[in-house]
């Protein structure tokens, strides 16, 4: 089964650029040679449905979008009174079609676990997509037997991250008809790279994991010092490639 590797956003840094076609969009070149991507910028600002409209059109059929929820669900509201903030990401969204694979909730690290507030939000949002969707907790009161039971009946993921908060944190949880993982960079969290040792590991680690019948997927977001593209190249390298 074909993993689904990819990168937070489409940037091809120059040491790379020649591991890329020569023409084309950003995207369009970033999407053939990666099936998915994950887009973090909606978690900052809100972008025209005709934006994602025109993402969706130049990449492959068979290629996957992770959008991350908008901050005003996750740190302004923390997950109350949500429904037109739902209703308006996925309005936006629509022209994404099939594309859109994963919505990302990545919660604040101070969000205490709240199961009323907790179910209700991911009922809701369950209900007005067929995306699949994955939470990345970063409290430790996620991590225990009412939390995991709620993920599990709701068929929410838990986002196994890196570096982890707690023990727990480091693998999937939730649901566990698929897999996300987000690879931040450490010890320098957005900067470190992996390299090779630690990516072989990893490939074992996601192969051992891998539970459900959809494709695993491993997101790397250390971004800022340009090591997420070639991380994700060699992460690919060990990774079936059927």
């Amino acid at each position: 089964m074909r993993w689904r590797i990819g990168t937070a956003g489409w940037s091809i840094a120059s040491q790379y650029a020649g591991r890329f076609p020569d023409t084309g969009f950003a995207l369009e070149r970033y999407a053939r040679r990666f099936s998915s991507v994950e887009v973090n910028s909606s978690f900052y600002r809100s972008h025209r449905p005709a934006t994602w409209t025109r993402w969706a059109a130049i990449v492959p059929d068979d290629f996957r979008f992770a959008v991350k929820v908008p901050r005003a669900i996750t740190h302004e509201r923390r997950l109350r009174d949500c429904g037109g903030l739902i209703a308006r990401l996925i309005e936006e969204t629509v022209g994404l079609g099939a594309k859109l694979g994963v919505l990302l909730v990545q919660l604040p690290p101070s969000m205490v676990y709240q199961s009323d507030v907790a179910e209700d939000f991911f009922s809701e949002l369950a209900a007005a997509t067929p995306a699949r969707i994955v939470c990345e907790p970063r409290h430790p009161s996620w991590f225990d037997d009412g939390p995991e039971r709620m993920l599990v009946e709701l068929e929410v993921a838990r986002v196994a991250a890196d570096p982890a908060r707690v023990v727990a944190a480091g693998l999937p949880g939730g649901w566990r008809g698929l897999s996300y993982w987000r690879l931040h960079g450490s010890p320098v969290m957005y900067r470190s790279p992996y390299g090779t040792e630690r990516l072989g590991a990893y490939a074992a680690l996601i192969e051992r994991e891998h539970k459900g019948a959809e494709p695993p997927w491993c997101i790397f977001d250390n971004t800022a010092a340009m090591a997420a593209l070639g991380d994700a190249f060699e992460l690919a390298s060990r990774a079936p490639s059927a």
